[in-house]
C-alpha cells in the first residue's frame, strides 16, 4: 500500500481517530435504534417516528464515511490488475489511473451537489424536523474526501501528488464547464476510464464514471446519478448488511474461533478424517457469519493447519482443505454475498436463506469427504472420545453455538424485521465477547472492530450506489430487454443456458470480486433467468456457487491471496494445492446447477423446475 501522507502537520492522526469515532458511533445507532424500537412497541406500544427510513439514511453516511475511510487506507476495492507492473511502468501507471479516479470523483461530487440544491428547494424531513437535505450532503461530502484520499494515497511524492492534482483539476474543468458535448465525448471517456480501472483505479471510478457520461451523453442530468446512488436507503433490508457482518467481525476479532474449533474437534477429532471435518465445520460456521471465506483462513488458518499436519495430512492436502473450507459458508445466513444478492436482484432474503441450505449442505459434505479421503489413515495415537472434554468445549462455546438461531427465531416468528434481526445479532455478538468471554474491551475494542467493518461495508455499498445508476440507464435503455431477446432466439434450452452461465460466471470470477459481479452482472443475469424459466432462488444460489468458486481460480481468487499470506507460500503452490479439492466443487455446482430441487425444495410454493 503507498505510504499515506498524515492528516495534519501537528497532531498527525487527530482528525483519523476523530473519524474512526464518528463511525463507530453511528454503526452503534443501527444497531441500538432498532432494537430499542422492539422495546418501546413491545411494552409501551410506542416506536420512533420514522424509524426505518431513519436507520437507513443512517446507514448512507456510515457507508459514506466507510467508504472515506477506504480510500485514506488504500483499500478501495480495484481490479489490482496493476500490480504486474514493476519499475517506471507502474509509477506511470499508478498516476495516470490517480487522475482519472479523481476526476471522476469530484465530477461525481458535483452532481451530488446539484442533487442536494433540489432535494433542499423541496424541504422533506426525516424524522423531529430533520430535513432530509442534510443527511443527504454526506454524498458529495463523501466524494470530496475520497477524491482528496485518492491524491494522497497516489504517491508518497508531494510533487507527483501536485501533478495528479492539476491534471485531474484540468480534466473535470474540460468536462464540466467547457461546453463540451457530452454524447461527443462518450466513446474516448469510456476507454480513458476503462483503461484506468485496469491499471489501479477503483472500481466505483469505473462503474460510476461510466453512468455519469453515459447518461449526460443521453441528455440526462448528471444529478440523476446522485438520485440513483439515494435510491439505495428505500431499500428497507440495506441496514441488514453492514449490521450482520459487524456481528461476523465481532467473532473473528474474538477468541470464537479457538472455541469452535474446539467444539468440532472434540466431536469429530477422533473420527478417522476427523481434523479435516472439524476444519470444514469450523470454517464453513464462521464464514457464514463474516461472509467472506477469506477471513476464516486468516483468523482459523493457524489453528487448523496444526491440526490437520497433526493427524497425518500432507501439506500440500492440508493447505488446499484450508483454503476452501470456508465456501459453503457464503450461501449460508447471514453471509453478506447472499444479503448482497437478495437486495440486487429484489428477492426475498427469507427465501435466500431457505434456499441456499441444502446447496451448502451439498458442498460442505463434498469438501468434507475429499477432505477425510486427503487425510487417509492416521498414524498418529487417537484418543478416545471424551464426554467430558465435549460437555467443556460446548459449555464454552454455547453462546457462538447459538447465535445463528437468533435471527432464524426473530425472522420465523416475526418479532423483528429483517433489519431487526440484524441488529439483535449484533448485539447478541458484542455481548458474547465483551461481557461472556471479555475477549475485547467496549471502550478501545468495540470502535476499532466497528471501523474497519464499515470500511469494508462502505468499500461495497460505494460500487452499489453507483451501480444502482449504472443499472437504471440499462434498463431505460432496454439493454437487458435486447439480451434476454438474443439469448431466448439463440438458446432454447434452459440447461444449455445454465451451462453457458456457469462458464461465463466462472470467468468473471477470474477477474472480478464478488461484491462486483453481483452488482454488474445481476441485473443482466436475473432477466435471463425469468425469461427461460428459472426459479430465482435457484439461479441465485448458481450465481453465488460460482462466484465462490471464483474465490478460488487466479487471478484475482482472493483465497489464493489470502492462504499465500497466511502460510507464506507462493500463489502457485497455493492453486496446485487446491485443484484436486476444485474438482470436487465443480462437482457440487453441476449438482447444485442441474438439480433445483436441492434450491427450491423448502421454499414455500416453490414451483418444481
Amino acid at each position: 500500500m503507498p505510504a499515506v501522507p498524515a492528516a495534519s502537520p501537528a497532531h498527525p492522526g487527530a482528525f483519523h481517530r476523530f473519524e474512526n469515532v464518528v463511525v463507530a458511533c453511528l454503526f452503534a445507532l443501527t444497531v441500538l435504534l432498532p432494537i430499542l424500537e422492539i422495546g418501546l412497541r413491545a411494552f409501551l406500544h410506542v416506536g420512533i417516528e420514522n424509524l426505518a427510513n431513519l436507520v437507513q439514511h443512517i446507514t448512507l453516511v456510515v457507508g459514506m464515511l466507510g467508504a472515506a475511510v477506504a480510500a485514506r487506507e488504500g483499500r478501495l476495492l480495484t481490479l489490482a490488475v496493476a500490480g504486474f507492473l514493476k519499475g517506471r511502468a507502474a509509477v506511470v501507471a499508478k498516476s495516470g489511473s490517480a487522475v482519472v479516479a479523481v476526476a471522476v470523483a469530484v465530477l461525481l461530487a458535483l452532481a451530488a451537489l446539484e442533487f442536494i440544491g433540489v432535494e433542499r428547494s423541496a424541504g422533506a424531513t426525516l424524522a423531529y424536523g430533520v430535513p432530509v437535505w442534510i443527511v443527504q450532503a454526506a454524498i458529495p461530502l463523501g466524494f470530496v474526501v475520497i477524491a482528496w484520499r485518492l491524491v494522497t494515497t497516489s504517491s508518497a511524492s508531494s510533487g507527483r501528488r501536485a501533478a495528479v492534482t492539476a491534471a485531474a483539476t484540468g480534466l473535470v474543468a474540460m468536462v464540466w464547464w467547457s461546453g463540451l458535448s457530452p454524447d461527443a465525448i462518450t466513446v474516448p471517456a469510456i476507454v480513458v476510464i476503462l483503461v484506468a480501472t485496469v491499471f489501479g483505479a477503483p472500481v466505483f471510478v469505473a462503474i460510476g464514471g461510466i453512468a455519469l457520461v453515459l447518461l449526460t451523453g443521453d441528455g440526462v442530468p448528471a444529478a440523476s446519478v446522485a438520485l440513483n446512488h439515494y435510491g439505495l436507503v428505500s431499500n428497507p433490508t440495506l441496514p441488514a448488511i453492514p449490521i450482520f457482518t459487524l456481528a461476523g467481525y465481532l467473532l473473528a476479532e474474538s477468541r470464537a474461533p479457538n472455541r469452535l474449533l474446539e467444539v468440532f474437534d472434540a466431536f469429530f477429532g477422533r473420527m478417522r478424517g476427523g481434523a479435516a471435518i472439524a476444519a470444514v465445520l469450523a470454517s464453513t460456521f464462521f464464514t457464514c457469519f463474516t461472509g467472506a471465506s477469506g477471513v476464516s483462513i486468516l483468523t482459523l488458518g493457524g489453528l487448523v493447519m496444526p491440526l490437520l499436519l497433526a493427524q497425518g495430512m500432507a501439506p500440500r492436502h492440508a493447505l488446499g482443505l484450508v483454503t476452501s473450507a470456508g465456501l459453503p459458508g457464503v450461501i449460508l445466513m447471514p453471509a453478506l454475498p447472499l444479503l448482497l444478492y437478495a437486495i440486487v436482484a429484489g428477492q426475498s432474503i427469507e427465501d435466500m436463506f431457505r434456499a441456499g441450505l441444502l446447496p451448502a449442505l451439498l458442498m460442505l459434505v463434498l469438501v468434507s469427504i475429499w477432505g477425510v479421503r486427503a487425510q487417509g489413515r492416521s498414524t498418529a495415537p487417537r484418543t478416545a472420545f471424551s464426554w467430558s472434554r465435549a460437555r467443556q468445549a460446548l459449555a464454552a462455546a454455547k453462546w457462538e453455538l447459538t447465535m445463528p438461531f437468533v435471527p432464524i427465531l426473530l425472522l420465523a416468528t416475526s418479532v423483528a424485521t429483517p433489519v431487526e434481526a440484524a441488529a439483535f445479532t449484533a448485539a447478541y455478538a458484542a455481548f458474547i465477547v465483551t461481557v461472556v468471554h471479555r475477549d475485547l474491551r467496549i471502550r478501545t475494542d468495540l470502535p476499532r472492530v466497528a471501523t474497519e467493518c464499515a470500511l469494508m461495508i462502505g468499500g461495497i455499498l460505494l460500487v452499489l450506489g453507483v451501480a444502482m445508476a449504472l443499472t437504471n440507464y440499462l434498463v431505460d435503455a432496454e439493454i437487458p430487454v435486447r439480451v434476454v431477446e438474443w439469448v431466448t432466439s439463440h438458446i432454447e434450452s434452459r440447461w444449455v443456458f445454465l451451462l453457458a452461465l456457469n462458464v461465463a460466471l466462472l470467468l468473471a470470477g477470474c477477474v472480478m470480486d464478488a461484491y462486483t459481479a453481483i452488482v454488474v452482472l445481476v441485473p443482466l443475469v436475473a432477466p435471463l433467468g425469468v425469461a427461460l424459466g428459472v426459479h430465482p432462488a435457484h439461479l441465485g444460489i448458481i450465481f453465488l456457487a460460482n462466484l465462490e468458486i471464483g474465490y478460488l481460480t487466479p487471478p484475482v481468487g482472493m483465497n489464493l491471496f489470502f492462504s499465500s499470506y497466511r502460510f507464506g507460500q507462493p500463489i502457485g503452490t497455493v492453486f496446485t494445492a487446491i485443484l484436486p479439492v476444485l474438482g470436487w466443487l465443480m462437482a457440487a455446482l453441476l449438482l447444485i446447477t442441474y438439480v433445483p430441487w436441492l434450491s427450491t425444495a423448502l421454499l414455500q410454493g416453490a414451483s418444481a423446475h
